[in-house]
C-alpha cells in the first residue's frame, strides 16, 4: 500500500525500532518480563518520570486504557470524558463491558474539556441511585490534534481532587504533545497531577506496545492481577521492551513526532494555498479541514485519508514520523488540480 494520510497507525516500524526488535531475538530470556530488556525499558521511563513510578507494558491502546481504568473504578462509577474520547467512540464497548462504569461524556468543539465542564457533570454524589464519579479522563495529545497546556491539565487536576476523583490520561499521541509543548513528559502528566497514564508506542513509531504509568501507587497495588485478567500480559515481554527502551533512546521519541508534526504544519500550509478552511488548531500531527464532498473520492485515490463527518465533509488528515515533504507537496498539488 502507498503511503497516505489516513493514520499514523498506517505507517510502518521505525529502522532504529527494528534493529531493537532484532537485537532482542537473540538467544532466550525470561518471559512475562523477568528480562533485562524490560528492566531497561522501566529504567528509561524512570528517567522521564522519577525514580517512584510504576510501569507496565501491554500491547494495544484499547488494553492500556482499560485496564488503567479498571484500577481506578468500580462497576458502580463513572468516568467523565469528551464525546470525542477515544474510549468512547473508538473502543467498540470495550471500557463499559470490561469496567461495568459509565461514560459521561462531555461536548467539545476543539477535543478538550474544561473544568466548569466537569464539575457541572459530577452529580448526586453518595445518591446510591446515581453512578458515581471517581475519574475524569483526557486525550493528549486530543482527538482533534490539539494539545491541553500544562495549566489546563493542571486546572483539570484540582477539580478531580476537589472531588476526589483520579486523573486519567490517554497519551496514545503523548509524544506529539510534548514535541507540540516543547515540554518533557513529566511537566504535563505528574506533575500536573496525573494520577494513571496511558502512554503510547504504536503511533510514534513502534510495531506493537503501550505503557501503563501509575503516578499514584495506591491503584498500582494489584494492577499486575488486573493485567493478567485483562489477557494483556505479554509471554515474550521482551518484544515490547526493546521497543520502548529504543524509543526512549537518543531522542528517538522526539524526532519522530517533531517530524510528523512539522509535516502536519506544511500540509496545513498546502490546504490553506487551496483555500481550504482548516477547522481545528493544528497544534500536534492531524489537521481537520473542510472539502468539497465532488473532489473527496479522486483525491482519496491519489492520498487515501478518511472523511471525519460525512455531514459536513469535514476530514482528518494524518501525519506520520515516515511522511515526507514530497507526499505533502503532491497532495497539495492534487488537491489544487481538483479543485480547479
Amino acid at each position: 500500500m502507498k503511503k497516505t494520510f489516513a493514520s499514523d497507525n498506517y505507517s510502518g516500524v521505525h529502522p532504529e525500532v527494528m534493529e531493537a526488535l532484532l537485537r532482542a531475538n537473540t538467544a532466550h530470556a525470561g518471559s512475562y518480563g523477568a528480562d533485562e530488556y524490560t528492566d531497561r525499558a522501566i529504567a528509561k521511563f524512570k528517567e522521564y518520570l522519577g525514580n517512584d513510578i510504576e510501569v507496565f507494558f501491554a500491547y494495544n491502546g484499547t488494553g492500556a486504557n482499560v485496564l488503567g481504568l479498571s484500577a481506578l473504578t468500580r462497576s458502580f462509577n463513572s468516568i467523565i470524558c469528551s464525546d470525542l474520547a477515544h474510549i468512547n467512540v473508538d473502543e467498540s464497548t470495550a471500557p463499559e463491558k470490561f469496567l461495568g462504569s459509565k461514560l459521561i461524556t462531555i461536548p467539545t468543539k476543539d477535543g478538550k474539556i474544561y473544568p466548569h465542564e466537569i464539575q457541572n457533570k459530577i452529580q448526586r454524589v453518595d445518591d446510591q441511585h446515581h453512578p458515581q464519579a471517581k475519574v475524569i479522563s483526557i486525550s493528549q495529545s486530543t482527538e482533534y490534534g490539539t494539545v491541553y497546556t500544562i495549566d489546563e491539565v493542571k486546572a483539570i487536576s484540582e477539580v478531580a481532587k476537589k472531588n476526589n476523583l483520579f486523573l486519567h490520561m490517554d497519551g496514545s499521541r503523548i509524544a506529539n504533545a510534548a514535541a507540540s509543548l516543547s515540554k518533557d513528559f513529566a511537566s504535563f502528566t505528574r506533575d500536573a497531577g496525573v494520577d494513571v497514564l496511558s502512554f503510547g508506542g504504536t503511533k510514534n513509531g513502534m510495531m506493537f506496545g503501550e505503557a501503563i504509568v501509575f503516578f499514584n501507587p495506591e491503584p498500582a497495588q494489584y494492577f499486575k492481577y488486573i493485567r493478567k485478567q485483562g489477557m494483556q500480559l505479554h509471554s515474550k515481554m521482551r518484544f515490547i521492551s526493546a521497543q520502548f527502551e529504543a524509543l526512549l533512546s537518543n531522542d528517538l521519541w522526539k524526532r519522530n513526532a517533531s517530524h510528523s508534526n512539522r509535516m502536519a504544519k506544511l500540509l496545513e500550509a498546502e490546504l490553506k494555498s487551496a483555500s481550504v478552511q482548516i477547522t481545528r488548531p493544528v497544534d500536534a500531527n492531524g489537521i481537520f479541514a473542510m472539502l468539497p464532498p465532488e473532489v473527496i473520492p479522486a483525491l482519496q485515490q491519489e492520498h487515501y485519508f478518511y472523511v471525519w463527518d460525512e455531514k459536513t465533509s469535514e476530514v482528518r488528515l494524518m501525519c506520520s514520523f515516515d511522511t515526507t515533504e514530497d507526499e505533502v507537496k503532491s497532495f497539495g498539488n492534487a488537491l489544487r488540480r481538483l479543485l480547479k
